[in-house]
C-alpha cells in the first residue's frame, strides 16, 4: 500500500494518507524534537512521497509545531489547499489566563483563531479536540465547534484521549440537533496499550467515526531498539517509559524479531504493520525526528502479516479487558446474524438469548 493509498476518514469523504505525519516533534522548544531545518526536510520527504495528513497541536511545543507548519506550507495556497492540516486545542498556552484551556466556547474560539495564525492559513482541515474537559457541558463544546464549521474556519472536528461514553453523548447531541459530528477520534494504540479494544474501537465502528492511532510504537519502545541483550546499557530519554522496559516489553519485542526476520524486514515495520490492520483502524500517526527515521517508518506500509503471525502477537499481547462478560469481547461478529457497519462486521456478536440451562 502506498502513502498515496488515500482513506476517507469515518464517515465523511475526507480523503486521507493511511499513515499521518504527526507534528509532536516539529521544534526543540522543551528540550527534544527536530530543528526547524530537519522537522522542514521530514515535511518535504512526507509529501514527495505522497502523504497528505499533517496533525499537529497548539500544546506541541507551546505553539511552534503549528508556525513551523505554517512558515513552511501555507504561503503556497494550492500546495495548502492539497494537503490536510489538522490541529488540536484544549492545552493552555497563557497559565494566567483562566478561559486559556480547555473547551469552553471562549478558549475554543479563542484557541482556533491563535491556531490560524500560527498555521498562516484561514481554515483548519480536521480540528480535534485534544482531552476532554469534564468542567465544560459537552453541548457547549459541540455547538462551538459547530459554529466554527459554519464559519468555514474548520472544516471537520474530531476527538482525542476522550472515554467511549462521553464521544457517544456528543455524537448523539450532534445528531440531534444537526450539528457537525466527530468524523474521528485519535487515541493510543500499540502492542503496549490495547485497551482500547474494550470500548473505543467497538464505539468507533459502530458510530461510523474513523480511528486515528498515536504511539504505536510505544514512545519507542516497539522500534527495536530496546532489547533483552541490552536491558540496562540502552534507557529510553524519558523515565516513565524506562519503567515499562520489562519482561512483558521484552516478550513482545522478541517476538517482533522474530517475525521480523520472517518478512526479512525490521522491528518497528512490523509493530506499525500491525497496528495498521486492526479493525476499525483508518489512520496511523508517525513521529518523525528525521528523514531517515521517516522513510523507514513508512516502509511498514509494505508489511503484511500472515494470519499465524497476527495470531502470535495478539495471543503475547491479548489486554485484560474491564468488561466483564465474556461473549461480549471482541469476537468478529460471523455467527448469529452479526451485524454490519459500513459493510464490514460488527466488534461484537449482537445480544444471544439465554438457552435453558446457560447460566451467567
Amino acid at each position: 500500500m502506498p502513502l498515496d493509498h488515500y482513506v476517507t476518514l469515518g464517515r465523511s469523504g475526507l480523503r486521507v494518507s493511511p499513515f499521518c505525519l504527526g507534528g509532536m516533534t516539529f521544534g526543540a522548544d522543551m528540550g527534544w524534537g527536530s530543528s526547524i531545518k530537519e522537522s522542514q526536510a521530514v515535511i518535504d520527504r512526507y509529501l514527495e512521497l505522497g502523504g497528505n495528513f499533517i496533525d499537529t497541536a497548539n500544546g506541541y511545543n507551546k505553539g511552534h509545531s503549528e508556525k513551523i507548519i505554517g512558515d513552511h506550507l501555507t504561503h503556497n495556497r494550492e500546495q495548502r489547499d492539497r494537503l490536510v492540516i489538522a490541529t488540536k486545542f484544549s492545552t493552555n498556552l497563557y497559565p494566567g489566563d483562566p478561559n486559556g484551556g480547555g473547551s469552553s466556547r471562549k478558549s475554543i474560539i479563542a484557541a482556533c483563531e491563535q491556531s490560524l495564525r500560527r498555521l498562516q492559513t484561514d481554515y483548519i482541515d480536521l480540528y480535534w479536540l485534544h482531552n476532554w474537559d469534564k468542567h465544560t457541558p459537552i453541548e457547549e463544546t459541540m455547538s462551538a465547534l459547530h459554529t466554527l464549521v459554519q464559519s468555514g474556519k474548520v472544516r471537520y472536528i474530531g476527538v482525542s484521549d476522550t472515554p467511549a461514553w462521553k464521544i457517544s453523548q456528543a455524537q448523539v447531541i450532534a445528531q440531534l440537533r444537526g450539528w457537525s459530528p466527530f468524523i474521528g477520534t485519535q487515541i493510543e494504540y500499540s502492542l503496549l496499550e490495547r485497551t482500547v479494544e474494550g470500548e473505543l474501537i467497538p464505539m468507533a465502528r459502530e458510530l461510523g467515526v474513523g480511528v486515528a492511532c498515536w504511539a504505536p510504537l510505544k514512545g519507542g519502545l516497539l522500534s527495536g531498539k530496546y532489547t533483552r541483550k541490552n536491558a540496562g546499557t540502552v534507557t529510553p530519554p524519558r523515565a516513565w517509559l524506562a519503567g515499562l522496559l520489562n519482561d512483558k516489553t521484552y516478550n513482545i519485542v522478541d517476538a517482533l524479531t522474530g517475525i521480523a526476520a520472517e518478512l526479512n524486514t525490521t522491528v518497528a515495520r512490523v509493530a506499525l504493520a500491525w497496528v495498521r490492520a486492526r479493525p476499525g483502524v483508518s489512520v496511523t500517526v508517525l513521529g518523525a525526528d528525521t528523514v531517515d527515521q521517516l522513510e523507514d517508518n513508512l516502509q511498514a506500509l509494505e508489511v503484511n502479516l500472515t494470519a499465524e503471525q497476527t495470531a502470535t502477537l495478539d495471543a503475547l499481547t491479548e489486554p485484560q479487558l474491564p468488561f466483564p462478560i465474556p461473549f461480549l469481547r471482541a469476537t468478529p461478529a460471523l455467527h448469529h446474524g452479526g451485524t454490519t457497519v459500513n459493510g464490514e462486521p460488527s466488534q461484537f456478536h449482537p445480544f444471544v438469548p439465554a438457552k435453558k440451562g446457560d447460566h451467567y
